[in-house]
């Protein structure tokens, strides 16, 4: 451990809340130089829905590599891209009725987010976006001025701007909608707020705690959106790639969104690629207007074409993913049921879910209880205070229990097993091993 300590940033972060040295990994398990297992509930932060290590991404990119296959081109057309394509518009996009571009940005989310807001604006020409509580979009610049967690925008040394920031659903309860409280402000003349170019949304927001967008209120946020000559842009890179059910998140609410980001999850095996898709005739830029030396990775064009043509060909993997979800609902509600005197809540939907601890510092004793014994999950939220499932996909039953009971026996040993009450003051015992 000296080494890192010695050499590496002080901004590291996931390194402090499991302080090992892992060196090997494979579907759901991750083993530590020590030779200890560990059930893996965090996935890269949702970059590896399908896995460690997937067996059949491996050996096809490993046939790719062995034949000296194009690594890195830019933008230019290659046989990798061009197939991953032709995979993802026959499989994904032309079956849901969706036609749209596909824009390759730099690897990352962010990157697909500031070209999102960067096109939104070329179009329109206006600049303000409209971005929601507890959003996280990223930490370059412009898409963190969309986030509203503020440990992130005080990082930033400047003042952000360019966007409106909105409640998002649930956020001034349960009995108000806040959709018409955007539609009013864009209606008002006198409200202060200009006409935006967009809106970006999250149908689940991740980072900022799990919370779930309902139906109704995505329906009436695009209501809204048309009603007023405003771009909808759904960021899909935590939520999609299956991780409700759906490819999309947003698909159970019927919504037509104009531009959706992806990555994560998107390359398959963890290799970094990120995508805008967007209405044709929002695909007005210029030759290179956005551009990035790395977006074009054709490692993950092959990995991610391999995970299209295996999991997304039927709805097999979809119904699986809903099962387990299904199981993980009522796991957690036992939990909720258990614990915290009503206080606690479930979060979540399909395999994108976890437990309103309402305490920062009581959901890190569990999670540092549940590390102890062989689990790695992560929290979230304003505070902390949500535990945060998010294994990957193709996690086998067993282990979705086992992870699943070490989380239980988390709760049973940071409450000592004495009593169902809840001190949001966090004033507990550590974890008793």
């Amino acid at each position: 451990m000296k080494i890192f300590d010695d050499v590496e940033s002080e901004v590291q972060s996931y390194a402090r809340s499991f302080p090992k040295v892992f060196c090997r990994a494979k579907n759901e398990l991750l083993w530590d130089q020590e030779g200890n297992e560990y059930i893996d509930f965090l996935s890269g932060a949702g970059a590896l829905n399908y896995g460690h290590n997937n067996t059949l991404f491996k050996e096809t990119l490993l046939a790719y590599i062995q034949t000296d296959g194009i690594t890195h081109s830019l933008d230019m057309h290659t046989k990798a891209k061009g197939e991953f394509l032709q995979a993802f518009n026959d499989i994904v996009l032309k079956p849901r009725n969706m036609n749209y571009v596909v824009q390759f940005t730099g690897p990352t989310g962010t990157n697909a987010v500031e070209a999102a807001m960067k096109i939104a604006r070329k179009v329109t020409g206006r600049q303000m976006i409209v971005t929601f509580t507890n959003g996280f979009h990223g930490v370059s610049l412009g898409a963190l001025a969309a986030t509203g967690n503020s440990y992130h925008r005080d990082a930033a040394g400047v003042t952000l701007n360019g966007t409106h920031r909105m409640p998002y659903d649930g956020y001034l309860g349960k009995n108000i909608d806040t959709t018409d409280y955007l539609d009013k402000t864009l209606s008002d003349s006198s409200s202060g707020i200009g006409m935006p170019a967009a809106v970006i949304v999250e149908t689940l927001q991740g980072e900022g705690g799990i919370n779930t967008a309902s139906v109704e209120w995505l329906r009436n946020l695009q209501a809204v959106c048309r009603k007023h000559g405003l771009l909808l842009i759904v960021d899909d890179i935590q939520a999609g790639c299956g991780r409700t059910g759906d490819f999309f998140s947003y698909e159970n609410a019927g919504i037509e969104p104009d531009i959706i980001t992806l990555s994560k999850s998107l390359g398959g095996y963890g290799l970094p690629i990120a995508l805008v898709l967007m209405k044709p005739e929002l695909d007005q830029w210029k030759p290179g207007e956005h551009n990035g030396t790395f977006r074009g990775n054709n490692l993950a064009f092959v990995t991610a074409k391999a995970a299209i043509d295996h999991y997304w060909s039927d709805d097999n993997f979809s119904q699986d993913i809903l099962r387990k979800g299904n199981y993980i609902s009522a796991r957690l509600d036992s939990i909720v049921n258990q614990y915290g005197g009503g206080n606690f809540t479930r979060r979540g939907r399909g395999m994108f879910q976890g437990i309103d601890c309402v305490s920062g510092e009581l959901a890190g004793k569990i999670t540092r209880c549940a590390f102890e014994r062989g689990l790695i999950i992560e929290t979230s939220g304003a505070d902390d205070q949500v535990i945060k499932l998010l294994c990957p996909l193709t996690i086998s039953d067993q282990n979705l229990e086992h992870g699943i009971d070490i989380i239980e026996i988390g709760f049973k040993e940071v409450f000592a097993e004495e009593g169902n009450s809840l001190d949001v003051k966090g004033n507990f015992d550590t974890c008793r091993t």
